[in-house]
């Protein structure tokens, strides 16, 4: 069976100064695209292509490959060229692309869509959104119109302008399939989804709405073949030229931290912290000394809301701090212990991690104590064993046996249970005495530490009473 695989289509674009979004645009499209959208099935994409198009650039990219293969000469020097499109951003010569098409690039030639040819400089690249901005030595140039994403809708028509294969300012269109869509853990990029046909060659052409304003960067397709197969992703542009000012100030890209690590609020848990429902977001570790912890979150508050705009899940989340940028304040809105209450922090500066010394737990083999009603055995943490783990707790359990039932809810040996929901566990008896009290069938949300591959994390588990 073939692999699904997830394409990276080369394309480039253009940057405007000016590109605060259009929110006062109106609501009518672009004069001659539906004459009449009454009596019209389809759209015309002529008016479109026509105001847009002029806006499009085809990006070529060379760059020195070096083989070592038999010569006389020795080591021969390959050049490998690569095709793109982008979109003009502002009159001086800003151009927007993806970062994947100038990726290594040792020169980049832009050409415009009255045919001439300039060699283009890379202001700033960032792989994690696959945001790229060029400049080329012109004036007077015709920069896009930038509209906003937020008002877009699943099933609203969409077109793309680029270089599929090559060949220039060609037009495709389709519709919005779903919004905020969330292709890597280690990408806040809410992608835009859509059946429009891209293919290798659009990769940072624009994605363009009806009033023919610039929408999105198309940048990736799902497929099989490494062609079209009716998937297909956009970044939001709001989202894009947000990195690409900051690019364009200090040559990269800053987002904003918050500090947490998070988990899913499920249907299982929600009841376990009070909610009748799920809602937010659950913390599941604060970092130490980060802007999380400097503005009083705790391990297993859930986030509800920050300035307002509700938190649904991981992505809405980490796009809205990274969005924000660094030393920005912020108003969090969060449910503790049944009730929600409001914090105030101010974020931080997104960077890698640096590397810690990981908690491990020095084994012995003390008598178990059973849990009958979770499926597991377990032992208390020894005043030795919670110095080795270094953690400001006064105690837990650590499972020495699981049931299948406990298993299959993900539960391991090697576990340590900090608590149930934002109840401190500290013994065996303290957490019998806990489920004794639950009614068959009810799931309680247990907090458990696991080391895995030497990586130390806590998340809540959803595990069933039983008999």
């Amino acid at each position: 069976m073939k692999k699904l695989l997830l394409m990276l289509i080369i394309a480039t674009g253009a940057f405007d100064t000016a590109y605060a979004v259009n929110t006062n645009s109106s609501d009518s499209t672009v004069t001659g695209v539906i004459d009449n959208a009454q009596s019209m099935t389809l759209p015309d994409f002529s008016a479109i292509y026509d105001k847009v198009g002029k806006s499009v650039v085809n990006v070529s990219i060379l760059q020195n490959v070096s083989q070592s293969k038999y010569s006389r000469y020795g080591v021969v020097e390959q050049k490998q060229r690569g095709l793109g499109s982008g979109f003009i951003i502002s009159r001086d010569g800003y151009i927007l692309t993806n970062a994947h098409v100038i990726d290594k690039a040792d020169s980049v030639t832009v050409r415009l869509n009255d045919k001439r040819e300039f060699v283009a400089k890379i202001i700033g690249s960032d792989a994690i959104t696959d945001v790229a901005v060029l400049k080329v030595n012109a004036n007077n140039l015709t920069p896009v119109r930038i509209g906003n994403p937020d008002r877009m809708k699943a099933g609203n028509w969409v077109a793309a302008i680029g270089s599929p294969f090559g060949l220039e300012n060609t037009i495709t269109h389709g519709i919005v399939s779903a919004l905020s869509r969330n292709l890597s853990d280690e990408n806040a990029v809410p992608f835009i989804q859509t059946d429009v046909p891209i293919n290798p060659g659009n990769s940072g052409g624009p994605l363009i709405n009806l009033r023919g304003e610039v929408i999105g960067i198309n940048s990736q397709i799902y497929s099989r073949s490494g062609g079209y197969m009716g998937i297909s992703f956009a970044i939001p542009i709001d989202y894009a030229m947000r990195v690409a000012e900051q690019i364009k100030q200090t040559g990269r890209a800053v987002r904003g931290k918050l500090g947490v690590t998070i988990q899913p609020v499920t249907a299982d848990i929600a009841p376990s912290f009070g909610l009748g429902s799920p809602r937010g977001v659950l913390i599941n570790g604060i970092e130490e000394n980060s802007p999380a912890s400097k503005a009083g979150l705790l391990v297993g508050d859930i986030i509800l809301a920050i300035n307002g705009q509700k938190i649904t899940d991981g992505l809405s989340l980490s796009g809205l701090i990274s969005n924000l940028g660094p030393n920005q304040t912020i108003r969090l809105e969060v449910w503790r212990n049944n009730y929600a209450i409001e914090l105030t922090g101010i974020t931080g500066s997104a960077t890698k991690l640096a590397a810690n010394n990981t908690p491990k737990i020095t084994t012995a083999a003390p008598n178990v104590g059973m849990i009958p009603r979770l499926g597991i055995g377990a032992v208390a943490l020894s005043s030795s064993q919670i110095r080795q783990l270094g953690l400001r707790i006064n105690g837990g359990l650590v499972i020495r046996k699981t049931s299948d039932v406990a298993e299959y809810y993900g539960l391991r040996v090697g576990d340590v249970i900090l608590g149930v929901g934002n109840t401190p566990i500290t013994s065996l008896e303290q957490l019998n005495q806990l489920v004794a009290n639950a009614r068959q069938g009810q799931s309680i949300a247990l907090k458990v530490l696991r080391i895995n591959n030497n990586v130390a994390i806590t998340m809540f588990i959803a595990v069933p009473i039983l008999n």
